[in-house]
């Protein structure tokens, strides 16, 4: 299946490593010109080197997205390189699960107003596009009561609840907005691979919960939300597509 994405343009945040990474990476081999940010400026060129390989612009920028600020300018600054945004994906998560303030803080600043402050910046460009595609990466956790309870798992309800508003509010403008709701995922340097070190009893625990008896791999998310950005869906909005592999037993109407 063609997905239509040849020539597109995309934001994805968070997009050096892991899912990110893999939506990025997935994106250009499509033929979509990918604008990345992440927090670590020495991940930024190796990965819009690898991004480039595959015959597409690409470019990129170290930034925190809990800056609103330094978000707009960037997505300003993709918006005049490429000369439009078509696709913007919020990514990031700062994966705070603790109960203290701090986490608290930390998740609303990053996973809600992130993806609130992203969407905003990218809206003059999006009501341009024609093909306009909004994606939030959300997590099963924010639909059901897990070990990530708290910050973490209420910020993830939240986003899937805004982007199922964007997507009412904006259908006449023919602009699409959906979330993606990954189960456990495990990739090299990823949340997964430090547990199985640094908590076996958990990690244990967590795969057994999942009657495939695996976790999903990064590339895995990558293909669903590639075809959810695509003009090949262009007619589905306000979803929250659950990649999990069974692991959720909730009934999803």
């Amino acid at each position: 299946m063609d997905l239509g994405l040849k020539g597109l343009r995309a934001i994805v945040t968070g997009g050096t490593k892991g899912i990110g990474r893999a939506i990025a990476e997935t994106l250009a081999a499509e033929g979509a010109d990918v604008a990345i940010c992440a927090r670590s400026a020495g991940d930024i060129d190796p990965t819009v080197q690898a991004l480039k390989a595959k015959g597409v612009r690409a470019t990129g920028s170290a930034v925190d997205v809990s800056d609103g600020p330094a978000l707009r300018d960037f997505v300003a600054s993709v918006a005049s390189e490429l000369g439009g945004v078509d696709i913007v994906i919020a990514n990031v998560s700062a994966l705070s699960i603790g109960p203290d303030e701090e986490s608290w803080r930390k998740s609303f600043e990053t996973d809600m107003l992130g993806t609130v402050n992203l969407v905003d910046a990218a809206m003059p460009y999006l009501e341009q596009s024609g093909k306009a595609s909004i994606i939030t990466i959300s997590s099963v956790s924010g639909r059901e009561i897990d070990f990530a309870a708290g910050p973490y798992g209420t910020m993830k309800a939240a986003i899937i609840h805004y982007t199922q508003g964007l997507a009412y509010q904006l259908a006449g403008k023919m602009i699409r907005a959906n979330s993606v709701s990954p189960g456990n995922t495990y990739f090299e340097g990823g949340i997964w691979q430090q547990i199985e070190t640094g908590n076996p009893e958990l990690f244990k625990t967590a795969l057994g919960l999942n009657p495939t008896g695996r976790m999903a791999t990064a590339q895995e998310i990558a293909n669903g939300t590639a075809f959810l950005a695509s003009p090949a869906a262009s007619f589905i909005t306000g979803t929250n597509l659950v990649i999990d592999g069974a692991l959720t037993r909730g009934v999803q109407f």
